[in-house]
This record gives structure tokens, C-alpha cells and sequence, in this order.
């Protein structure tokens, strides 16, 4: 990976657009940032790492606050760095996220962050031509390119010093989260986080099934009644409590087999008893029936004349109904004829039947009938007339208003004719109104600048004058000293004359009378400052000039760009200009209004006209309907009036004629039906009294006393037919040959019989109880012996695959027979660490000319702590090895940069063997000895071995001197600049 070119804008101290050339840096291999404090030295780095990774490294990274507070509103953030890597050369452009003014009205609102990749060249294949814009897509190649994450870069490139001091001291837990960001060791975490959960899960399954044996011996106790004893093996006392439940068993089926067959001798005697108390009993009960029957003879017969009488009353009571219900009608017809009499409206005069008036009145209704359509029809031409009357009004006010629309059009069209061709002409205007407001304010612009212009201009008046001054005042002095020299040059070559040695002028070895050196001798030397400074006076007033005629040109350009005009005048015609460029765009933008206004305008007295006729058309139709339905409703109306007499209309005339017709009928069905009824029942009385005679009694009221109800008839029947069935069934029992021989009071013993039975059928419940307890015990037994056997021989496995994983286990994690008490991780953490040791080894012998080496330790920790990552510092003067943490400043800084520098090339390596061509240090020489710092500068070249470039960041002086080319950092109110400085 090599670096070409970065530039930065509103990112960090840089306000305004700075650009590194890192080809330019570069060109020796080695080269220096340096400037003051906060001046920017660091966020150049940041900026190689956010254009890459999207992040800056550290505590920066959280802050959030990349952006330049001092930086204008409109200037973006953004940050754009070239650079090639794997023989691919890209740009990558990003701006990260921040809160920016809104353009319109107040506060603020969030620019969300960018990213584009753009390829300079040929895209390698499987990427697109055009390049990426997606943030993840941009960050996933970068790092895909450059083979290693945004941690590994921070410290595989950018050495951040401060945090290698720091590595080189750290404990066990400390170093080892630094080296699991950069070797990426979560693999290895996963192996042992893979064994804990295998462990467990095995651990689980064994406790599940020890859990199942443990509740099946509490169950077999539970069904035996008795604990293991603590001395006992589970599967012997297992053994014992099987065959004593056997034993219980068989012992419980041999006593209920004897107990039963007792049981079934005592229920037969019992058996024999109960039946002669069965014939004993029948005997009695026959008997006492037969003589309670002698007893009631005498009521029986009376119950046999009481219903014989009933029986021959049944007709006379039917005939009695039948006259009972002829007077009920007799009844309601007088009542029907009387309200029938009150409701007829015309009384019978005796000369006309009632029955022949109905008939009138319905011939009269039936006439009336045929006139009633006229009469609706009568009632709708009146509602029609007035329909009329109202839309023959309501159109005579619409077209009034039509004709005064109409009248007012013709002005209205020209007004927006007018209004809309003034939009048209605006629109036109715009455009140069547009280009001569740009023209003004560009001149504005210009006026504005005018006066800094002549400013600068007199500035560099004076500057110029003061420049000739002084190159005047240098050639004097140059040629002053010059003249005193050549005056005094017989002097000078005086003085460089020895004795017996020939003179450089005449050749003569003896010097009688030398030549000596005035007050005020001028050597060359001073010659040639006075020449010198001359020179840079001469080039201070060539410089001067240039910038009077820079700035000269510059004030005649606005002049004639001004064309005579003040800042004033432009100015106030800026502002008339802008007033009319917004008139005409305020006009410009109602044209689509305005043309349509008139459109519209013009549609609508098409639509008026058009409304006009047709609203007079319907007019006519409707005056012409309204004249000819008016001649129809007077004209019925005379007709209707005859026909409705005194009532309010034809309907109710007719609904009169009805009801009264109705009424009269009514009246002469209730007179005909009440006749009749007073007939039949004189005829019913006469039947009464005949039936009465027939059926054998005296008079009609005897045949009614004789009379009783079906359910008294029936009540007596039944208990005369139970009468004759308990004789008979008591006859019938005595006669039975079962019963013969047995007397009434013989005892048959059953209380006896049913006691020693009872007691025997206890027994035998008992006995077959304790034998399904004793059974049930026994299969439960087996049952559960089974499942425990069953279960001990499946957890012999599991306890032997546990015991086996929770070994493998406990020594990837670091514990059990593991002596080191280190963990896989930790394990190829250490490997790797060694390899660091041995890489930076080499670096630090050189820079301490041998004296000092890295150890690596894989020692346990105090107390039975994790080891494995221990780093000490061997030194060879004393022979023994010492902790990091005891050496000096100047040394410590030495470790840093060697173990710095190790783990670079250790993580490069690891990371595919990327060839990293360029290469940050940060910090940390100002701890070093001049003899030190030409050892370490030495280390540094070696680095830049290959074409690597090598970029420093130190405040210290001697590093500015020794480096030959740097990148100076200048800070200021206005923000960082940069300066390449040779």
C-alpha cells in the first residue's frame, strides 16, 4: 500500500482545502510533520484512516466531531485520498455525518455522511467500471484490498507511540485484548467457547439422568414402605426388594383363596333362609287380604249402584248441554241485533226491505267510483299548474341575470386580454432583466473589491520605494567596502608574506618594507556579505516592483470593469434593477393565470349565449303548457263539484255510501239469526225433559243428581277391578304347591344366617384386597427395577463422555492438568506474541548497540492466574532479565518503537503479507539522546529499504534538521495551513 496524494477541507484544525503530496514527501523515503501543539500534526493521520475506514482512531473516533468549527456554512467536510494497493491505483471520497444551518429559515439540520470509491485506470475485475458510492460497499473493498480491519491499520501503519508504551507494560488481560483485535483470534474463542457449551450440555444430560435415578429409588421406597440403608448397594437392595415383594405376593393368594371358600358356604345357608322367610311371607299377606276384604263388602256393593245410575244419566246430561248452548246463542244473537239496530244510520220505515236500500246505496257508490281518476288527475294538473308558475318565474329572473352578464363581458375580455398580454411581454423582459441584474452584481462585486485593490496598490507603492531605498543604500555599502579593500589590497597581501619565501607580485624573497592594514580593514569576506546582501536587496526590490505592478493591474482591471461608475452608482442601480427584475418575475409568473382568466372568459359568454336560447326555448314550452292545463282543470272541476255534494271530496262521498250499505246488511242477518235462536231453544227443552223418562228416572232434576263425572266413573271402576284382583291373586297364592306345608308362624332364621355371612364376605373383601395390594406392589416393583436397571446402564456412557469433555474442556480453557493454566486463545495469542518478540528483538538490539532483548514468558500468573502473554526485557550488561516497566524513558521509547514495529511486520504478515509502502510514526523522540537518536534514525532508514516511505510526527528540532524534507503544520485564528518545506 502506498499513499499519493491526500487533500482535506473543514476537517479537523483545517478550515480551508489543504493538499498533501505524499509523492512529493516521499521521494527520499523519509520525511517529517511537525508544527504546534494542536496545530494539526495528528488529524492528518485521522484523515488517512476516516478516508479509509470511515473511523478515526481512539478516543477521537467516539467525539463524534470531525468537521471544522471555524469553517464556513457552505463548505462541505470532505476528505480525498489516492493511493495504490495491490497494483491498483483508487480514489477514495468520503464526508462523515454533521449538523449544518439550514438554507432556509432557522436551525439546523443533519448532512448525512458519503463515500465513493473511483478507480483510476482499469477496474480490477468483478468490480464496476464506474466505481461505488455505498458507504458499506466502499468500506468492504477498502479493507478487502488492504487485507486487514480498521484496528489492525490503526496500529499496523499509523504506530500511535503513547499506546505501545503502554502495550509494553500492560498486564496479561490488557495485552491481550490488543492482540486479539489484531490477530483476529475469535476462532479460537469460539473452540473454547464451543467445549464450555459441549461440557455443559453434557453436564445437563448427565444431571437429567442421575435426577431420574435418584427419583426412581424414591419411588421404589415409596411403594416398599422402607429407606436404602447407607451401607446397602442400590442394585442389591434393589435385588432384596423385588423377591420380598414375590413372597408378600404368593402368601396374599393363599389365605384369599381360603377365606373365599368360606365365604361362599356361609351365602348359600344364608340363601335357604331367606327363601321359606319369602313363603312365610306370601302366606301372611294372602290371608290378611282375603279377610279385609270380607270387611268392606258392604261398601263395594254401594260404589256398583252408584255407578250403574251414573251410566243411565249420561243422556239426559248431554241433552241438558246441548239446551245450555241454544240459550248461549239465543243470547249473543239479541245482543249482535241490538248493537246492529244502533249502528244503522237510516232506521226501517217497513215499506223498503233493508236488504234492497244496501243494494241502492252500493249502486250509488259504484257510480261514484268511475270519477275518481278524474279527481286525482285533478289534484296533479293543479300541483303541475303551480310547478309551472314557479319555474315560469325562476327562468324569467335567470335570464334577466344572463342579459346582464352578458352586457358586461365584452369589457371583462378586453381587461384580461390586456392583463394577459402584459404577462406574455414580461416574460420576455425577464430574461434580460436576469443577464443585466448578473452584470450589476458582478460589478458590485467588483466595486467591493476596489478599494483593498488600491490598498494593496499603495502598499506596494511604499513597499517599492522602500525596497529601492534599500537596494540604493546596499550598492553603496557594497561599493564603499569594496573601494576600501582595493586601497588597502597591498596590505592584505602583506600580511600573507613569509619570510624567504618569494613575494606572489614580485618574486623577490625579501619583504624590506610590508605594506600595513588601516584603522578599518575589509577582508573578503566582507565583500562578499556586502555583495550578498546587495543581491537580496536587489531581488527584495525586483519582488516589491512585481507586486506594484500585480497590484497596478489588478486596480486598472476593476477601473475598467467599473467604467467610471462608483460603488455607489452601481450599487443603487443594482437595487432599481433588482426592483424591476422582481416586478417582471412577479408578473411573468400569472401569465398561466392570466391566460387562463381570459380563457376562461371567453368560454363563458359562448355559454351564456347558448344558455340564453335554450333557457327562452323551455320558457315558450312551458307558457304553452301552462295555458291548455288550466282550460282542462277548469273545465273538470264543474264536473267533480256535482258529484262530491256536501263532502269534502268523491272518496269520501263514496266511503259514506259503503258504510251506510254495510250497516243496513248487518242489520237484517242479526234480526233473521235472532228469530232462529229463540226456535231452537224451545225444541232443546222439550228433548230434556223426554230423555229423562227414557233412562228411567222421575224427573229431570233426578237424572241430574244421578249424574257424575268421568273421572269419578273411572275412580270407582278402578277400585272395584282392584277389589276383584286382590281376591283372586290371594286365592291364587294360597293355592300355590310351593307354598304347601308352610305355616304362617313358622321362623325361618335369617338374622342368623345373615350375620355369620356378613362376617365371612369381610374377611374374604379383606383377603382380596391385601392380595391386589401385595400384586400391585409387585408389578410396581418390577416395573420401576426395570427403568432403574435401564437407566444405570444408559448413564454409563454419558458419566464416561462428560468426565471426558469437562477434561478437554478445563484444558483448552486454561485450568485442570493444563500446567500453564493458559487457554487456546491465550496459547496462539502467546505464539504469536513470540514471534513479535523475536521481530522486535532484532530492532532493539540495533538501536540499543546489543544490550537489550525481548523474553517471551509463558508462565502462569501469580496466584494461579492466567499467563502465557508475559514480555520482559533481557539485559545482556547485567545478564539478567528485567521487567519492561523498569526502564528508563529513552529505553522505553526504544522497546515501544522495536515492539511497535515487530508487531507491524508479525500482523502484516498475518494478513496475507500485504506490502505496506508507507508508514506512520507518532510521537515520542523527545526522550532520546543524540548518540540514541542516530541509532534509531539509522533503524529508520533500514525501514524505508525497498521503496517503503517512512512519515514522522515530532516536535523535535534535531529531527527537523536531520530530515530533509517535511511537512510543516502552521495554526492561526483562520485555521491549520500546510507548508512543504525542503
Amino acid at each position: 500500500m502506498r499513499l499519493h496524494r491526500l487533500e482535506v477541507t473543514a476537517f479537523g484544525p483545517y478550515r480551508d482545502r489543504q493538499v498533501v503530496d505524499f509523492d512529493a514527501l516521499g521521494a527520499d523515503g523519509l520525511f517529517l510533520l511537525h508544527g504546534d501543539t494542536g496545530a494539526g500534526k495528528t488529524t492528518l493521520l485521522d484523515a488517512v484512516a476516516f478516508a479509509l475506514y470511515g473511523r478515526v482512531p481512539g478516543a477521537r473516533n467516539d467525539a463524534k466531531r470531525l468537521r471544522c468549527d471555524t469553517a464556513a456554512d457552505e463548505v462541505p467536510t470532505r476528505v480525498v485520498l489516492e493511493l495504490t494497493v495491490q497494483g491498483q491505483r483508487l480514489r477514495v471520497d468520503r464526508s462523515p455525518e454533521y449538523d449544518r444551518p439550514k438554507k432556509r429559515g432557522g436551525g439546523y439540520t443533519t448532512q448525512q455522511a458519503k463515500a465513493a470509491l473511483t478507480w483510476i485506470g482499469a477496474a480490477p475485475s468483478g468490480h464496476a467500471p464506474d466505481g461505488l458510492t455505498r458507504i458499506d460497499e466502499v468500506g468492504g473493498t477498502v479493507q478487502r484490498l488492504l487485507g486487514m480491519t480498521a484496528e489492525q491499520f490503526f496500529q499496523v501503519v499509523l504506530l500511535p507511540q503513547g499506546e505501545f508504551a503502554k502495550f509494553l507494560r500492560a498486564d496479561t488481560a490488557e495485552r491481550e485484548k490488543l492482540l486479539e483485535k489484531l490477530f483476529g483470534t475469535e476462532r479460537f474463542a469460539q473452540v473454547e467457547e464451543w467445549f464450555r457449551e459441549r461440557r455443559q450440555l453434557s453436564g445437563r444430560r448427565l444431571q437429567e439422568g442421575e435426577q431420574q435415578v435418584r427419583e426412581l429409588l424414591a419411588r421404589v421406597s415409596e411403594v416398599v414402605g422402607s429407606d436404602r440403608g447407607d451401607d446397602l448397594d442400590e442394585q442389591d437392595w434393589l435385588a432384596e426388594v423385588d423377591k420380598n415383594a414375590l413372597r408378600e405376593l404368593e402368601s396374599a393368594q393363599a389365605e384369599r383363596a381360603r377365606l373365599v371358600r368360606e365365604r361362599e358356604t356361609a351365602d348359600t345357608a344364608l340363601t335357604r333362609s331367606r327363601e321359606l322367610a319369602e313363603k312365610v311371607r306370601r302366606v301372611q299377606q294372602a290371608e290378611a287380604t282375603l279377610a279385609e276384604l270380607a270387611e268392606q263388602q258392604e261398601q263395594h256393593e254401594a260404589w256398583r249402584s252408584e255407578v250403574a245410575a251414573a251410566r243411565r244419566a249420561v243422556p239426559v246430561g248431554t241433552a241438558r248441554e246441548a239446551l245450555l248452548r241454544a240459550e248461549r246463542e239465543r243470547d249473543s244473537a239479541q245482543r249482535e241485533r241490538d248493537a246492529a239496530a244502533a249502528d244503522c244510520p237510516a232506521p226501517h220505515d217497513g215499506e223498503t226491505s233493508l236488504r234492497d236500500l244496501a243494494g241502492q246505496d252500493r249502486e250509488a257508490a259504484g257510480a261514484l267510483g268511475g270519477l275518481l281518476p278524474e279527481a286525482r288527475q285533478q289534484d296533479e294538473d293543479r300541483a303541475r299548474l303551480s310547478e309551472l308558475d314557479g319555474q315560469i318565474a325562476a327562468a324569467e329572473q335567470r335570464e334577466s341575470a344572463l342579459q346582464e352578464q352578458q352586457q358586461a363581458l365584452p369589457e371583462q375580455i378586453e381587461h384580461a386580454r390586456q392583463r394577459s398580454e402584459q404577462a406574455r411581454t414580461a416574460q420576455v423582459r425577464l430574461e434580460s432583466a436576469e443577464a443585466a441584474l448578473a452584470e450589476l452584481a458582478e460589478l458590485d462585486r467588483v466595486a467591493g473589491q476596489f478599494p483593498a485593490a488600491e490598498q494593496e496598490r499603495a502598499i506596494a507603492d511604499v513597499a517599492v520605494r522602500e525596497a529601492v531605498d534599500a537596494h540604493q543604500r546596499a550598492r553603496d555599502v557594497t561599493q564603499r567596502l569594496r573601494g576600501q579593500r582595493l586601497a588597502g589590497m597591498a596590505a592584505e597581501l602583506a600580511d600573507r608574506l613569509v619570510a624567504d619565501e618569494p613575494c606572489p607580485v614580485c618574486g623577490s624573497p625579501e619583504h624590506p618594507d610590508p605594506a600595513q592594514q588601516g584603522a578599518d580593514p575589509v577582508s573578503d569576506v566582507d565583500e562578499q556579505a556586502a555583495a550578498d546582501a546587495e543581491q537580496e536587496a536587489q531581488r527584495a526590490r525586483e519582488t516589491a516592483e512585481e507586486r506594484l505592478a500585480d497590484a497596478r493591474v489588478a486596480r486598472d482591471g476593476l477601473l475598467e470593469r467599473l467604467g467610471g461608475r462608483s460603488a455607489e452608482q452601481v450599487s443603487a442601480e443594482l437595487a432599481e434593477r433588482r426592483t424591476e427584475r422582481d416586478a417582471l418575475r412577479e408578473t411573468a409568473d400569472q401569465a398561466a393565470q392570466r391566460a387562463e382568466q381570459l380563457a376562461e372568459l371567453e368560454a363563458t359568454t359562448e355559454r351564456v349565449r347558448t344558455e340564453l336560447a335554450q333557457l327562452r326555448t323551455e320558457q315558450a314550452g312551458r307558457t304553452s303548457e301552462r295555458a291548455s292545463l288550466a282550460t282542462a282543470v277548469h273545465e273538470r272541476a264543474q264536473r267533480l263539484q256535482q258529484a262530491r255534494g256536501d263532502f269534502d271530496g268523491i272518496a269520501e262521498h263514496r266511503e259514506h255510501l259503503l258504510a251506510r250499505a254495510a250497516a243496513r246488511e248487518r242489520l237484517d242477518t242479526a234480526r233473521t239469526a235472532a228469530t232462529d235462536a229463540e226456535q231452537r231453544v224451545a225444541q232443546q227443552r222439550t228433548a230434556v225433559a223426554d230423555t229423562a223418562a227414557t233412562a228411567g228416572f222421575a224427573d229431570r232434576d233426578e237424572a241430574l243428581a244421578a249424574q257424575r263425572d268421568p273421572e269419578r266413573i273411572a275412580e270407582l271402576d278402578s277400585a272395584l277391578d282392584q277389589v276383584q284382583q286382590r281376591a283372586a291373586g290371594a286365592r291364587e297364592a294360597l293355592a300355590d304347591p310351593a307354598l304347601a306345608g308352610v305355616a304362617a308362624d313358622a321362623d325361618p332364621g335369617v338374622a342368623e344366617a345373615t350375620e355369620i355371612a356378613t362376617a365371612a364376605r369381610e374377611r374374604a373383601e379383606q383377603a382380596v384386597a391385601v392380595e391386589h395390594r401385595a400384586g400391585q406392589r409387585h408389578r410396581d416393583v418390577q416395573r420401576l427395577a426395570g427403568q432403574l436397571r435401564a437407566e444405570w446402564q444408559r448413564l454409563g456412557p454419558v458419566r464416561a463422555e462428560h468426565e471426558e469433555l469437562a477434561a478437554l474442556s478445563d484444558v483448552v480453557n486454561g485450568r485442570g492438568q493444563n500446567s500453564k493454566k493458559m487457554s487456546l486463545r491465550s496459547y496462539v495469542l502467546a505464539a504469536r506474541l513470540e514471534e513479535v518478540a523475536v521481530a522486535a528483538t532484532r530492532r532493539l538490539q540495533r538501536m540499543s548497540q546489543g544490550r537489550y532483548s525481548f523474553v517471551h514468558s509463558d508462565a502462569a500468573g501469580a496466584r494461579g492466574t492466567r499467563g502465557g502473554l508475559g514480555l520482559d526485557v533481557l539485559d545482556d550488561y547485567s545478564g539478567k532479565v528485567r521487567p519492561a516497566k523498569t526502564l528508563s524513558g529513552g529505553e522505553s521509547f526504544l522497546a515501544s518503537l522495536s515492539l511497535a514495529l515487530g508487531l507491524a511486520d508479525v500482523v502484516a504478515a498475518e494478513s496475507g503479507g500485504v506490502l505496506l509502502d508507507t508508514l506512520f510514526i507518532d510521537e515520542g523522540f523527545g526522550t532520546l539522546d543524540a548518540d540514541t537518536l542516530d541509532l534509531v534514525m539509522d533503524t529508520l532508514d533500514e525501514l524505508r529499504a525497498g521503496g517503503r516511505v517512512v512519515g514522522l510526527v515530532s516536535h523535535v528540532e534535531e529531527m527537523r534538521q536531520r530530515i530533509s524534507v517535511r511537512l510543516r503544520v502552521r495554526k492561526s485564528r483562520e485555521g491549520s495551513t500546510l507548508e512543504l518545506q525542503a
